[in-house]
């Protein structure tokens, strides 16, 4: 299957500020060539004339499936009143809530041209089968809580079961997803880390995402989050640390000894009045910084392009300078360092020759668009999900014309409702 996308304005994010008019010819989900080429015939070809391709968004840390609590609890007085409020409703979630909701949320990714996204949640074998379903990517995590024993039992009992349904499907990948520090004993944190160490994958955990965490870890074990685990050997296996928003220079240091990477989640940082992650301090010490929308029940939506939007403007007024976060950056955040991140850059997060052709258009021939002048303005502060035409997983379309081609839409949110009215019940 050959597919060449023509006349499309190029943003390859291979360099800063580069962008040019060109083709690209997709082979059998790969990118084979990009740049100016003679168009010869294809199984397909595609006029791209008024469209801005890119690589496809990378959601860096979310929670699919608490797409089932969207809108509820929306005005609890900080991140653990919300929690409390969340947890009793997680503990009734079933195989069929998972499953539906987590239909659901692929189509909003996909339909805000996002193709993968790293996962933190229950019966994540639902997660899976949604995934395959929607012809996504994703890095499914295997969630640990409380102590050691606890952590055996997810090893032996759970993760088998993930691990069969992914398969040999090479676009999704099992993590350990270690919730947080007060939740989980460092001896948690330190089986997990084995685990991750013997399969050869990345550990995900939420990371200082208030000021009551690290005080509450102060006070426990006389070290802040990132001490603690950097102590117990946890940053020596590859980590992606959701939030950092209580996060100080010489704990920064640490991080970037250990190749640490944090994933920026302004709109639930802000939402939950979490704070404000060190975003631009992060970059300058070349900590790699991706984004993430969070759970939809604390966004409360996944899209990606919102959050680059949001990322922008928050460390704008943050740091009192239009200059703080330059929508390249906020781009690449979004896509090159999100790879990276998740370790994935060798496969997606900039459009090269070899690489997967994951690619997402938009197309800027709408009000809010034009002109465009600077392409990557453009992406991040004007546009939005309506604006996603097209989007391809490894060459595979899933978005059209703005319409949905794997997921019945209609049907995903019929269900979603059905399930929540039925939580609401038990």
């Amino acid at each position: 299957m050959t597919t060449i996308i023509k006349n499309a304005t190029i943003i390859p994010m291979t360099e800063r500020d580069k962008y040019f008019k060109g083709s690209i010819l997709i082979e059998n989900g790969i990118i084979r060539r990009i740049g100016e080429f003679d168009c010869k015939d294809a199984d397909e070809t595609i006029d791209a004339d008024s469209m801005i391709a890119l690589p496809s968004f990378v959601n860096a840390h979310t929670h699919l499936s608490m797409i089932l609590m969207r809108n509820y609890k929306d005005t609890c007085e900080n991140l653990q009143d919300w929690l409390s409020e969340i947890f009793p409703i997680e503990d009734k979630l079933n195989d069929e809530d998972i499953y539906q909701s987590s239909r659901l949320g692929a189509a909003e990714l996909i339909q805000s041209g996002c193709t993968v996204f790293a996962d933190m949640y229950f019966h994540a074998w639902n997660t899976v089968k949604a995934v395959k379903e929607a012809g996504m990517r994703a890095i499914i995590g295997q969630t640990f809580m409380n102590d050691a024993a606890d952590a055996e039992f997810r090893i032996e009992e759970i993760a088998p079961r993930i691990l069969e349904a992914i398969g040999d499907d090479d676009k999704i990948r099992l993590d350990a997803a270690v919730h947080a520090v007060y939740t989980s004993t460092p001896d948690c944190y330190e089986r997990a880390a084995e685990w991750v160490k013997e399969r050869g994958v990345r550990l995900h955990t939420h990371l200082s995402e208030t000021r009551k965490e690290v005080e509450d870890c102060l006070r426990e074990y006389g070290k802040t989050p990132v001490e603690l685990l950097d102590s117990i050997g946890v940053f020596n296996v590859p980590v992606y640390a959701a939030h950092g928003v209580h996060i100080s220079r010489a704990e920064m240091e640490i991080l970037k000894e250990h190749n640490v990477s944090v994933v920026h989640n302004p709109s639930s940082n802000m939402k939950l009045a979490s704070g404000i992650a060190p975003v631009c301090e992060y970059r300058k010490m070349g900590i790699n910084t991706a984004l993430g929308t969070d759970g939809a029940s604390s966004n409360n939506n996944l899209s990606m392009m919102k959050e680059m939007n949001i990322a922008a403007l928050l460390q704008t007024v943050a740091n009192m300078t239009p200059s703080a976060a330059r929508p390249y950056d906020v781009l690449a955040m979004a896509t090159i360092c999100g790879a990276k991140a998740l370790g994935l850059d060798d496969r997606i997060g900039t459009l090269e020759e070899g690489k997967d052709a994951d690619i997402t258009l938009i197309n800027t021939a709408d009000v809010n668009m034009t002109p465009v002048n600077d392409p990557f303005s453009a992406i991040v502060f004007s546009a939005d999900r309506k604006n996603v035409d097209t989007v391809f997983c490894q060459g595979r379309k899933l978005l059209e014309n703005g319409n949905l081609l794997t997921i019945d839409k209609e049907e995903a949110i019929r269900k979603t409702k059905e399930r929540w009215n039925d939580i609401l019940t038990r």
